[in-house]
């Protein structure tokens, strides 16, 4: 996880589930993914860059390094699962999707791992 950086773990995630619908990712489409200016975007690519989450190539596609999707793959499963469990829980699914995303910032590595474990014997 970075520490205090839900900015960055969003960009991570963002590029994981774009990687995943396109066949090759820039900044404009996470521009559009995610509703930021460009040059927002292009701000935190750098960023990504330079602690060495993200490569960008010559065309300006991004990739994620090694580091960068280890990082992606734990925010997204943190977030697919705790929205799962909230829906299952009664609440309505935008509701759930929107407090995943906040909580699979904040919450520890041992409490994820308790509700994952709950999760699996209930859904």
């Amino acid at each position: 996880m970075i520490h205090n950086n839900e900015s960055a773990e969003n960009y991570l995630e963002t590029i994981l589930i774009l990687s995943k619908r396109l066949p090759v990712v820039r900044a404009v489409d996470i521009s559009e993914e995610l509703g930021f200016k460009k040059s927002s975007v292009s701000v935190a690519m750098k960023n990504l860059r330079e602690r060495e989450y993200i490569v960008v190539n010559k065309s300006g596609f991004i990739t994620l390094t090694d580091a960068g999707l280890q990082i992606a793959e734990m925010i997204l499963e943190r977030h697919e699962l705790i929205t799962s469990w909230l829906v299952s829980l009664g609440v309505d699914a935008k509701i759930a999707a929107e407090d995943a995303c906040k909580m699979e910032h904040v919450i520890s590595r041992e409490s994820f791992a308790a509700i994952k474990k709950h999760v699996a014997g209930t859904l």
